[in-house]
């Protein structure tokens, strides 16, 4: 006779369909294992992914109902008795993934996220056949192997983004040696992503310039997040004045923009590296890549290990983002303003306080 499996209560908001309208969501999730932690989701940020995938707009197989949510911070409950890292009480987060095969060369060099078998934290399919769902929920258990250490120095609801928005701007830089002191980069886009690519480069000690179509937003760039200069894209004549001038460029937009253009900016030997996912296909001319052997790249969120290097960077030089704090019940508002790009710089739920169960 097959032992019945153990479940865990759990509730969140969902998307039924591609409408992309959310509504509480009573669910199950599997009991806590041996090598598991559960955690109370205090916190999630949103990502412009989420609205993507609740859209079904990615080209990617979308089941329904649908928690998003893979900026996950909350603090452990329960842990697993095989678990050494985690006890109740510590403050902990969850990112873009929830498993990995662990054994591809990808997870033997700590690039679990470029497991062709990673499972992600919603909208996955997990190891038992059960369906992910995200952080827009009160609870998440998840193998220790995947959950990070939140730094005590960090405030929660802050660093939460970190989990997604963080890793995504810093993984490309450690990688593609953006990241010494002296070297410019750029930052196409100052939303999510961009504002937190400034605040990290500029802790790397390079000299960082903005580059966006919105003006009114270069005090801000500036003043608030340290950025050395701010070009509007749109400016033919200051776009010129900085043809070669960048080491790389780090492009947060998830929409079409000109390529070209951005690619004139960069050096001899510069790096435009894409993190957003544009359904239109980006139009780049070879001979703008030849000409300075210059190199067009694009990245994805990094490895448990990097992420927490990365969390443990933020923590040692004051690096949050910009978030504006939302009950559950304005999830639809927030992604109705998150499609128009009226967002500063990153919606985050309190779930703690505002998630109430039916």
């Amino acid at each position: 006779m097959a032992t019945e499996k153990k479940t865990l209560k759990a509730f969140g908001w969902a998307a039924r369909d591609s409408s992309c309208v959310f509504s509480p969501f009573n669910f199950t999730r599997r009991a806590s294992e041996e090598h598991d932690v559960t955690i109370k989701i205090l916190y999630c940020g949103i990502c412009h992914s989420d609205l993507h995938l609740a859209r079904n707009e990615v080209g990617l197989p979308v089941s329904y109902p649908l928690v998003p949510g893979h900026e996950i911070a909350g603090e452990v409950i329960e842990t697993g008795p095989k678990v050494s890292k985690f006890r109740p009480g510590d403050k902990a987060g969850v990112g873009c993934f929830v498993r990995s095969c662990g054994t591809c060369e990808n997870c033997e060099q700590d690039l679990e996220s470029y497991c062709s078998r990673s499972v992600f934290t919603y909208g996955g399919i997990d190891y038992d056949g059960a369906a992910t769902h995200g952080g827009y929920s009160d609870v998440i258990v998840v193998p220790e192997r995947y959950v990070f250490r939140m730094p005590e120095s960090l405030p929660l609801h802050a660093a939460a983004p970190l989990l997604c928005a963080g890793i995504t701007v810093y993984s490309p830089m450690r990688y593609f040696g953006l990241d010494r002191p002296g070297l410019h980069v750029g930052v196409v886009g100052l939303g999510g992503l961009g504002h937190v690519a400034v605040r990290f480069a500029k802790a790397m000690g390079m000299k960082v310039t903005v580059i966006s179509t919105s003006p009114e937003k270069e005090k801000e760039a500036v003043e608030v997040f340290g950025a050395d200069r701010f070009i509007v894209s749109r400016n033919e004549e200051l776009m010129k004045a900085a043809t070669g001038s960048m080491d790389g460029i780090i492009d947060t937009v998830a929409g079409w923009h000109p390529v070209a253009p951005l690619i004139e900016l960069l050096k001899a030997h510069g790096k435009l590296v894409a993190l957003g996912a544009a359904a239109e296909p980006w139009q780049v001319p070879p001979i703008a890549l030849l000409i300075g052997r210059k190199l067009v790249a694009g990245s994805a969120a990094g490895g448990m290990k990097e992420t927490q290097e990365m969390l443990d960077f933020a923590a040692a030089h004051g690096i949050t983002a910009e978030v504006e704090i939302i009950p559950m019940d304005y999830v639809n508002a927030a992604m109705d303003r998150l499609a128009r790009g009226d967002v500063r710089y990153r919606f985050v739920i309190d779930i703690a306080n505002t998630l109430k169960a039916n």
